[in-house]
Order: structure tokens, then C-alpha cells, then sequence
């Protein structure tokens, strides 16, 4: 046959599309030729396809090779096309049976002995080659256990390319070869974080469990050794486990940033770049490959911002549109991507760079446009976003001593529960957790509070203090305490602690 097909998956952001890649060999001057808007790294697959072929015992025909990316006004990326280029481009003069060859999406890249070498993304590509209604899909070795997690797919992780071109039917020689691995992650697993050790602090762990139990931001203002840290670490632990959907799509995410992928994790993921990261190191980006970035990659866990006076206040404010929206759209030139963003923010700061500005015992030694400078990088619009702002002191002798703590284990049942009550009475809506129920059906809704029982949200409201997105924020964390509370109607003491942990306003 002269024009064989098969199918590969370009990646756009989180989400995948299915490719035709349609090879034609016809009786002009020897060439090899890739077209269907491919980047760079993609055309030069021309040679890394050549090499393979040649080096695995199956060399291509010595005639013009055209191989079609469709649809050609996608742009296509990387070089997870090479194996589906190759197969196309020998399926045109070979035994390879063309029904298996149309039939199997392939991804991965070759190296010039023909072997086939990982690329990121497996995981989402596997994805959108089920969601597409493609069955068989060809990866490399070390890429098999990612693709495993998607149920309905059968996977082929193959070695090197004579594998491949031998399962479709076609007459090689595989040689007896050693895959090629994975790097492994350099994040060491850390040992579980117990909420225990919080010592002294117990209406900020109050303030923790809430924060857990309807998916609020919150922000930690205190000095150094307050335990701001401390208790933005034990966050995720006090968070339900991950359903498959979220899991698969955390997963998604860091097997597009590069990182090994073998099983779902049902922990919810925590992200903390340092106070110097980029704008871009935030949102994602790139010039040929656009990766997601810290915000993408906290999606469906916790996003931690230590030192948060410290970040640049442009970093800061590129957080206001996905904390709204719930995903980041990066646009580049000719290309734009867009990637999850359902975080909880946790903001850490100091109440000024020495930090012992108000501190009983400190001596701040900042000037005042030092200190206006340092807390200016948190605007007056990401503040208003926030849902729960605490401010925290240093624990005393007698606060060390006062009272039990809580452990993890206690607080995520606390927190399950909360989270249940609130599926049961949100039944029949869109919305799961507090956080996500829009202020208009907060305040006009079947479950709107009585005139008498927001009356001090309503004086706040009118005399400032609150902004009417604060106004709705305030809300949720209000159901949110009486969830926890096991309550089925709002109370002028759930508003009233509400406003404390907004604003530390009292009724």
C-alpha cells in the first residue's frame, strides 16, 4: 500500500486530541518530509526517524515520504509523535497488517539505536486516546505503568521499535535489549506530618479544620516561630482523600511537568515554591513546550505561599483570576494552553521584614514605609479573596501547657464529616464544598439566612468593613462551621465567628 494511517495525541494544556498521521510514499526523488504545522522539535524527527528505523532492521523506502499531521491547523509539540511517524511511514511498504496499524494510537520518542525513550504526558495522551475511542495504545517501557492507570485502554509498552512493528504483524528480528528507565524523582518522600505537634495553638488548628472542611483560603499572619509553617504542612493531611477523578487528574498533571508517574496518589498534592519564583514559575509556561506551573500543579490539593511579603506583588496578583475561575489559560504566540487551578490557597507572613512589628516583647526595627512596602504586596483584592485571615502570636509557657491537642487521624474524621453534611444538604446542585457555592444562591437560595440572623453581616457590609465578595465569603465559612457543628440552619454565631476569622470583627 502506498498510504498507510495511524494516530498519536497532541497535547494542549491538560487536555489531549487525537492526531491522524497519515504516511504516502510515492515514486518521486528520495525525501522525507513532515508536515501538519509541527514545531522543531518535531521536524526533527526526520532524522531520529531514519536512524531508528535503519539501526532496528526495518529501513525506510528509499523513495519521497510524505508524512500529514491531521488536523493540520493544530500545533503540534515535542517528540511523542516519533513512534507513530515511524510505523506509518514502514506500514507503506511492509507486512505490518493496516487494520492493527489504523487502529493503535502510539506515543513516545525514539532514540537513533530504536529504542523507544519515556516522554511527559503519557498519562492524559492514554486519556484522550480512550476518550476518542481508541483501544490499543503503544508507549514506551518505562512509560507502562502510567499507562496502566487508565481502565479500558490495552497498553503495549514496548522496548524498541522492532517490538512495535513485530506486534503489528510485520517480519523483524527483535533484539533482546535493555529499556530505557525513567529518571527518578529527586522530591524525597517526607514522613506524615501529625497535627498533634502543634503545640499552643489551638484556635489557629479551629481555624485549620475549618479552612480543611469547606475548601477555604487562608491566610497566616504572625512572627518568626509562630508555627505559620507548622500548620500549612499538616494541611493536606487533614484533607479528604481524592476521588478517582481528582486523582487522575493530579496524576495528569505532574506527568506533564516531567515527573514519575506509577500509581494514582490519593493524597491531596501541596505545592510550596520559594518566594523568588516567577510569575511564570507560578502560572506555567515556556517558549516550545508550555508545562504547567506551581498553580496547575497544586490543583486538587494546597498551594503554600511561605514568606508571601517576600513575593513579588505581580506574582501575588496573577493568582486572582485562577482563584475566581478555578483554571489558568497561558497564552503564547500561536499557541495558548489551559491547565486545572482548583487550589487552596494558604498565604504565610510576617507582619513586617524584621517581623516583630505589634509583637509583645519584640522590637521592630523597620521604618514605616518599610512596613507599608512589605504588607502593599498583598493587595486589597487578593486579601478579599481569602476567606479565612488569622493572625498568630508566639506560644507562651502557659499556652504550651494549656489544654489537648487534636491529631490528624481525629481531625480529617472531623472534617469528613463536615464535608458530608454539607454533599447532603447541597444535594440536587452543582456544588460539593462551601467554597464553591456562588453568593447569589448563599444569599437567596432555600438555605438563605433569616434578616435577623445576618444583621451584623449586613452592618459590616454597610459600614465597609466588608467588600459584598467578602460578604459571601463569610457566608460559606459560616456553613462551613455549622457543618462542623453537625447544624442544619445558620446562626448569629456562625456568622458572628465567621467574622471574627475574616476580619477579627465581633458581633
Amino acid at each position: 500500500m502506498s498510504v498507510a494511517r495511524t494516530w498519536a495525541v497532541a497535547l494542549v494544556g491538560a487536555e489531549g486530541e487525537c492526531v491522524e498521521v497519515e504516511a504516502d510514499l510515492s515514486q518521486q526523488t528520495p525525501e522525507f518530509r513532515i508536515i501538519g504545522l509541527p514545531d522543531k522539535a518535531l521536524g526533527e524527527a526526520v532524522q531520529r526517524v531514519h536512524n531508528a528505523c535503519a539501526n532496528s532492521g526495518t529501513p525506510l523506502p528509499r523513495r519521497r515520504l510524505t508524512v500529514n499531521l491531521s488536523p493540520a491547523s493544530l500545533p503540534k509539540q515535542g517528540s511523542g509523535f516519533d513512534v507513530a511517524i515511524a510505523v506509518a511511514s514502514l506500514a507503506t511498504e511492509s507486512t505490518m497488517d493496516p487494520s492493527s496499524v489504523a487502529s493503535a494510537v502510539h506515543i513516545g520518542e525514539l532514540g537513533l539505536d530504536g529504542r523507544l525513550r519515556p516522554v511527559p504526558g503519557v498519562l492524559p495522551a492514554a486519556v484522550a486516546a480512550r476518550r476518542a475511542g481508541h483501544r490499543r495504545v503503544v508507549v514506551p517501557h518505562a512509560n507502562g505503568a502510567e499507562a496502566d492507570l487508565v481502565d479500558g485502554v490495552e497498553v503495549l509498552a514496548a522496548v524498541n521499535l522492532a517490538q512495535v512493528v513485530a506486534w503489528h504483524g510485520g517480519d523483524v528480528e527483535v533484539a533482546d535489549e535493555e529499556p530505557v528507565a525513567l529518571t527518578e524523582d529527586e522530591r524525597e518522600s517526607e514522613p506524615p506530618l501529625d497535627l498533634a505537634e502543634v503545640i499552643g495553638q489551638r484556635d489557629a488548628v479551629d481555624a485549620l479544620i475549618v479552612a480543611a472542611a469547606g475548601g477555604h483560603h487562608l491566610l497566616m499572619c504572625g512572627p518568626p516561630g509562630a508555627g505559620k509553617t507548622m500548620l500549612a504542612r499538616r494541611l493536606p493531611g487533614i484533607l479528604p482523600e481524592l476521588d478517582d477523578g481528582a486523582a487522575l487528574a493530579s496524576a495528569s498533571i505532574r506527568s506533564l511537568a516531567g515527573s514519575r508517574v506509577v500509581e494514582l496518589s490519593r493524597t491531596p498534592p501541596f505545592e510550596a515554591p520559594h518566594h523568588s519564583a516567577s510569575i511564570a514559575a507560578l502560572v506555567g509556561g515556556g517558549t516550545r513546550f508550555i508545562r504547567p506551573g506551581a498553580i496547575a500543579r497544586a490543583s486538587e490539593g494546597v498551594l503554600f505561599l511561605d514568606e508571601a511579603g517576600e513575593f513579588a506583588a505581580s506574582a501575588l496578583d496573577a493568582l486572582r483570576q485562577p482563584l475566581e475561575s478555578g483554571s489558568i489559560t497561558i497564552h503564547r504566540a500561536g499557541a495558548q494552553a489551559q491547565y486545572p487551578a482548583r487550589f487552596q490557597l494558604v498565604l504565610a507572613t510576617n507582619p513586617c521584614p524584621c517581623g516583630d512589628y505589634g509583637i509583645r516583647g519584640g522590637t521592630c526595627t523597620c521604618p514605616p514605609a518599610a512596613i507599608r512596602r512589605y504588607l502593599g504586596r498583598l493587595s486589597g483584592p487578593l486579601l478579599d479573596r481569602m476567606d479565612i485571615e488569622l493572625t498568630l502570636t508566639r506560644v507562651s509557657v502557659a499556652q504550651r501547657d494549656r489544654g489537648p491537642t487534636i491529631s490528624t487521624a481525629a481531625a480529617r474524621e472531623r472534617v469528613e464529616d463536615a464535608r458530608a453534611r454539607a454533599r447532603h444538604r447541597l444535594s440536587g446542585t452543582p456544588w460539593r464544598v462551601n467554597a464553591d457555592v456562588p453568593g447569589t444562591w448563599l444569599r437567596e437560595g432555600p438555605a438563605a439566612p433569616m434578616p435577623a440572623v445576618r444583621r451584623p453581616l449586613d452592618a459590616a457590609l454597610h459600614r465597609g468593613a466588608l467588600t459584598l465578595r467578602g460578604y459571601d465569603r463569610v457566608l460559606r465559612v459560616a456553613w462551613t462551621i455549622a457543618d462542623i457543628e453537625g447544624r442544619a440552619q445558620l446562626s448569629a454565631e456562625h456568622i458572628g465567628r465567621a467574622l471574627y476569622l475574616k476580619k477579627g470583627l465581633a458581633l
